[in-house]
């Protein structure tokens, strides 16, 4: 369910694509901040969608700079920082440390363990920080890992699975707006789940992975029939995200979540019905 939530810069206007490279490059400096220059090896854009929400939602103060780093060495790129910033890369940590302990404890794969042993002492300082967030991580995740092994095929239990831990996640503080975020983060969770399946489908049945739509596998209306099922869960997630007093990177969002988060589904079905 990594990876869905970015920007289609394509059609983005370059003032735009500047401030979503800030913002990412701001998160990757946070990372390197609270954790060591290794923690930056985790980062993803996904996380710096809840920088650009949170940002838009609290307005806290920024600081904007220039700078070299490993993997930009020879020219500075702008970034942008602040609390929100930091808050965001304690949850991106904690989501690459529970997701290797999950890779580990599934495939036995040794570089995840590894990967999982080198995050554990700044996992620690995460759980410390915010126990609720991190508690609803491994509690989504164990909930989840329990019903793949059983190898039952329901939607909608797998994907609430994802929707309560990204409604935890999206919430910094309790506040007015705190139930309006959760709703939306848990939609937005339920609809990361679910066309991360629908675009895994054929490589998960091929190898003998859980899918919760592994029924589905080889028909031919699957492009149609997962389209709708996405349009009715983006849908409720658009619902409770116009309900937020949104104005700075409204438009960044926005691009996100109704071009962005198609991408990698198009990329994959679009194909078959042309």
């Amino acid at each position: 369910m990594f990876g869905y939530l970015i920007a289609a810069d394509g059609v983005l206007e370059s003032e735009q694509l500047s401030r979503y490279r800030a913002v990412y490059c701001g998160l990757c400096r946070s990372l390197e901040r609270c954790f060591g220059q290794g923690a930056r090896l985790t980062l993803t854009y996904d996380m710096s969608f809840l920088v650009l929400l949170l940002s838009s939602l609290y307005e806290p103060e920024e600081t904007a700079g220039a700078q070299r780093c490993p993997r930009h060495p020879l020219e500075k790129h702008p970034y942008n920082i602040s609390e929100i910033s930091d808050y965001a890369a304690h949850m991106n940590l904690a989501l690459a440390y529970c997701k290797c302990k999950d890779d580990w404890k599934d495939e036995r794969r040794l570089t995840a363990l590894a990967e999982a042993r080198t995050l554990e002492r700044a996992y620690r300082e995460t759980v410390r920080l915010y126990p609720r967030q991190c508690g609803a991580v491994e509690k989504a995740l164990s909930e989840l890992t329990a019903l793949e092994e059983s190898g039952r095929e329901d939607p909608d239990a797998a994907a609430d699975c994802c929707g309560a831990l990204m409604e935890e996640l999206f919430v910094l503080r309790e506040d007015r707006w705190s139930d309006t975020l959760r709703h939306m983060a848990h939609a937005l969770g339920r609809f990361l789940y679910l066309i991360d399946a629908a675009v895994d489908l054929e490589d998960d049945v091929r190898r003998g992975c859980y899918n919760p739509f592994r029924s589905f596998a080889g028909r031919e209306d699957n492009a149609e029939r997962f389209r709708d099922i996405l349009k009715m869960q983006l849908g409720e997630c658009l619902f409770w995200f116009d309900r937020l007093p949104l104005v700075q990177d409204a438009g960044l969002m926005q691009n996100i979540l109704c071009v962005g988060l198609w991408y990698k589904f198009n990329q994959k079905y679009s194909k078959r019905d042309a």
